[in-house]
């Protein structure tokens, strides 16, 4: 027996018999599920009682009942701090009938407050990074890794760059990028700090500048090739510079017989008065003092105006002439946050309600680097706060589905740890402040707290261990790039190769 139930847009073939028969699941738009049942009945009170879709044949009637289970979709974009943090607080709020989809550009998260070690040659760079599947375990939440072309609000749908996921509810977690502030050549000449892979280059880069100056009889150049300047005093900056002289002082000095101590120069650039803002004055005295120490120059108030291949500018006048200038000066989010409606900070986060929803869109939550809630417009732009709005998203999407009342997110200062090279840190919680080797070994405990997974725990840990027996692993991993002497060789082996 064929009917054709033209209303629902269905075809169906079925046998005539009084049972019920199943017909499935259908797919609706933005993402719900239906089920429909196909009830075959002599019975006409029973179609009159449920007078839902009824199609008479012959002798038979047909009852199509369609179900609405009310099956959603909840898209996260973003696999950092704050995006598998929401990801992982849906799994545990939202009935198992609901789908919750974390897409990112990596298939890892990142544990960026290690990033310095890995320039330094200090840890190994894959034990900072764990698999998002690895996390994810057992959990029934899917991922996808890809790249977000374009986010239609109207339509709730993302487009990407394998397709077009619909969505009922929204997460922005895309996190951010470096800041450059339109100063001339900063972008071009440059080396970021802000990836797993912009750490790798720098560290090669590092190395690849010792190896040439270790056989550059010229004095000038060899001290050009050694001048490292870092601009940005922040905390990045500060634990970069910091991780550089450890570095150059317990692996250089020692196996690079051409180089001697003196021969090494870091700067560190700060455009403000102050370095390391938010931290107390007494500790900010004590980190100064000892990275005048450690031979480091800090020079505040020093605003960069213009940026060359081996020269960086300041204040529109002095001159300091380098072959590695790392910018940590800034950040902004991503252009897909900035293109959403509505206003936008300074940095371009989008200004979101206290429950980080968007404006003019409830069914949209920003958080992390891509926010700027109203009840906490200055929230620094750390792990920390990415990782407490990240919860508070997810329970705020499970109250919106289920029409309660949306919690408001506050910001709530966990303390500042900044870590000064070997043996020395300062540490800010509350009330309690202090600095020196005994904050350097709560520094260490708490970041090999915070690593996801006791393997990774374990991994960081031994190579701390055997970095303080062992030398470190000093190994180029790739070919260098943007080296003048490399390309110079390279040009001038093609040259001989033609001229035979």
């Amino acid at each position: 027996m064929h009917i054709a139930a033209i209303r629902m847009g269905l075809t169906v073939f079925c046998q005539p018999r009084k049972e019920t028969a199943s017909l499935g699941r259908l797919t609706g738009t933005s993402g719900k599920r239906a089920t429909a049942q196909i009830i075959l009945s002599r019975n006409a009170s029973l179609l009159r009682k449920e007078n839902l879709f009824a199609f008479p044949h012959g002798s038979f009637a047909l009852l199509l009942i369609v179900r609405w289970n009310l099956r959603r979709r909840v898209v996260v974009l973003g696999g950092g701090f704050s995006g598998l943090q929401a990801a992982i607080g849906l799994e545990r709020l939202l009935p198992r009938e609901d789908d919750i989809l974390l897409v990112s550009e990596q298939n890892f998260l990142l544990f960026t407050p290690l990033l310095p070690q890995i320039a330094s040659s200090k840890i190994n760079p894959r034990h900072i990074v764990q698999t998002i599947r690895d996390i994810r375990g057992k959990r029934r939440f899917a991922f996808r890794r890809d790249t977000v072309v374009s986010i239609d609000l109207t339509a709730r749908r993302v487009i990407s760059a394998s397709g077009i996921i619909d969505y009922d509810v929204l997460v922005i977690a895309l996190g951010s990028r470096s800041e450059y502030f339109g100063i001339s050549g900063a972008r071009e000449n440059t080396w970021d700090f802000k990836t797993l892979e912009d750490a790798v280059v720098l560290r090669d880069h590092v190395l690849d500048m010792c190896e040439h100056a270790d056989h550059t009889t010229e004095e000038a150049a060899r001290r050009d090739l050694l001048r490292f300047v870092v601009v940005g005093g922040g905390y990045t900056g500060v634990e970069l510079i910091t991780e550089l002289s450890d570095f150059f002082s317990q692996y250089v000095a020692r196996e690079y017989r051409g180089i001697r101590p003196g021969d090494v120069q870091l700067i560190v650039l700060e455009a403000t008065p102050d370095i390391l803002c938010g931290i107390s004055p007494r500790l900010k005295a004590h980190a100064l003092r000892r990275l005048k120490a450690r031979g480091i120059e800090v020079r505040t108030s020093a605003k960069v105006t213009l940026c060359g291949e081996d020269f960086v500018e300041i204040n529109s006048g002095e001159i300091i002439r380098s072959a590695t200038i790392v910018w940590t000066a800034g950040v902004r989010v991503k252009a897909l946050v900035e293109n959403l409606p509505g206003p936008h900070d300074r940095v371009g986060r989008a200004v979101v309600s206290s429950a980080l929803q968007l404006e003019g869109h409830p069914e949209v939550f920003v958080t992390g680097d891509s926010a700027a809630a109203a009840t906490a417009p200055g929230a620094p732009l750390v792990a920390p706060v990415a990782i407490a709005q990240g919860g508070i998203a997810a329970r705020n999407v499970a109250h919106f589905l289920r029409g309660e009342a949306l919690e408001s997110y506050t910001y709530k200062n966990q303390g500042m740890l900044v870590s000064l090279g070997m043996d020395y840190a300062v540490v800010s919680i509350g009330r309690l402040q202090f600095s020196g080797y005994f904050a350097w070994l709560f520094w260490n405990a708490v970041h090999l707290y915070k690593l996801v997974g006791l393997k990774k725990q374990l991994q960081v840990a031994m190579d701390w261990m055997l970095g303080t027996v062992f030398p470190r692993d000093a190994s180029i991993l790739r070919r260098p790039t943007r080296c003048k002497i490399c390309e110079g060789a390279v040009g001038r082996g093609f040259q001989a190769q033609a001229g035979r």
